[in-house]
């Protein structure tokens, strides 16, 4: 079984092509091409959705030939295409890909270059996401499902996050080889990026019930907006928790103290404006001049690595005590951490030390974080959730007429 997986949710144009052999755990990934827009989209301090479109466009062909030579299953077409061949590929295509006229000639030519690959499914993310974003790879999908007669799986991109962090890379293999840790259901996923904050409770994969989720900013989101206020480059979140993890280093007592709001809440909201709004407050007292309004002075580097610490502080606390009180509350063995918020060493620290802490007391509790690679958003992971959505049996594919983005699409829904 070999599978073509397709991601453009946001930032990254991802390709990627698995194989998994009959009667075998293992997964081979074939061919893995990535495209990032972070020089892109850094100077405004975030994604803009018709820039990421764009930039998505012009990449995702060259990425998909890229996997599939990577896969060794692309050649050259050996029968050259006939004008009426040729015609009706093209009305196929301005069919399918109506929001992508850009990509039409692009569509044509590589179908009249190269023969159909030996491929058994194709599985693209077809939301949450930025729609403009989503429908480059969905219609990408569309036109590659019809033309080639290939069955097409819509995948949640969450999913995508949850199934990641269950995944296990069998070390010093070429091409890499993965296999799927035998997880205990049912499964607590912390899902937390740019755009999510999430606690989902996993029956199996492709069965899940979302127990809580942010009322406000996502977390990655608030580690963005708190980088700019610290004149901090974009992506935000690593360069918060740099600074943080120097300040920390040092020993010193942090004079700044951020709320955790919803910390003791009855239930498993988040909220992080109130965060957000309290490092805005305190970055403004501190470089307005006494007495006057107008004049500025700029952070110390001091003071940005103490701020930078107390958010983190604030943000992961409230994320590891109600991650831990829902494992303890609905009976969990394991907690797995996905998105791109999963790659925080801080977060890991203090999630895996709470469990350790458990289990010192009696209480198993696990926790899986993704290798950092596939912690961001990939097309690795797409393939992955295709593939385990097959092993359980529970697949759904979809006619190509009919793939449709949604950019609010909840894990909880079927898509």
């Amino acid at each position: 079984m070999k599978i073509l997986s397709i991601e453009t949710s946001c930032d990254e144009t991802g390709i990627s092509v698995v194989e998994q052999l009959s009667g075998s755990e293992t997964i081979t990934l074939l061919g893995n091409a990535l495209a990032s827009q972070i020089e892109l989209h850094a100077q405004y301090g975030g994604v803009f959705p018709a820039m990421a479109k764009r930039a998505h466009a012009e990449k995702i062909i060259p990425l998909t030939i890229e996997a599939l030579t990577s896969a060794g299953l692309l050649t050259p077409s050996s029968v050259k295409t006939t004008a009426s061949e040729g015609n009706n590929h093209r009305e196929l295509i301005e069919n399918l890909c109506s929001k992508e006229q850009e990509m039409i000639p692009v569509l044509i030519e590589f179908f009249n270059t190269y023969e159909k690959p030996d491929l058994d499914y194709i599985a693209v993310t077809v939301g949450p996401g930025l729609e403009p974003a989503l429908w480059v790879g969905i219609n990408t999908a569309r036109v590659l499902g019809a033309v080639w007669s290939i069955p097409i799986i819509p995948i949640n991109h969450m999913e995508g996050h949850v199934v990641t962090a269950a995944v296990i890379e069998t070390p010093d293999t070429d091409p890499k080889q993965y296999v799927f840790k035998n997880l205990e259901f049912p499964v607590l996923s912390l899902l937390v990026s740019g755009g999510h904050t999430e606690l989902v409770l996993a029956h199996s994969y492709g069965q899940y019930d979302k127990i809580g989720q942010t009322r406000d900013d996502a977390v990655g989101e608030a580690f963005d907006k708190v980088a700019r206020m610290l004149g901090l480059p974009y992506p935000g979140g690593p360069a918060v928790s740099r600074l943080a993890a120097e300040f920390r280093t040092k020993g010193f007592e942090n004079p700044f103290i951020l709320p955790r709001p919803m910390l003791h809440s009855q239930d498993y909201d988040f909220s992080y404006s109130g965060i957000k709004t309290a490092a805005l407050y305190t970055v403004r007292d501190l470089v307005t001049l006494p007495d006057s309004v107008a004049a500025k002075r700029d952070l110390t580097e001091d003071e940005k690595m103490a701020l930078a610490a107390a958010f983190e502080d604030a943000a992961i606390e409230v994320l590891v005590k109600k991650t831990i009180k829902a494992a303890e509350e609905y009976g969990v063995q394991t907690v797995i951490v996905g998105g791109g918020v999963a790659g925080n060493t801080y977060l890991k620290n203090q999630l895996s030390s709470r469990a350790e802490a458990l289990a010192k007391e009696g209480q198993h509790l696990q926790v899986f974080f993704p290798a950092p690679w596939l912690a961001t958003d990939n097309a690795v992971m797409i393939a992955m959730a295709a593939v385990a959505r097959i092993a359980a049996r529970n697949i759904q594919t979809t006619l190509p007429e009919d793939l449709k983005a949604n950019g609010n699409l909840s894990i909880a829904s079927a898509v």
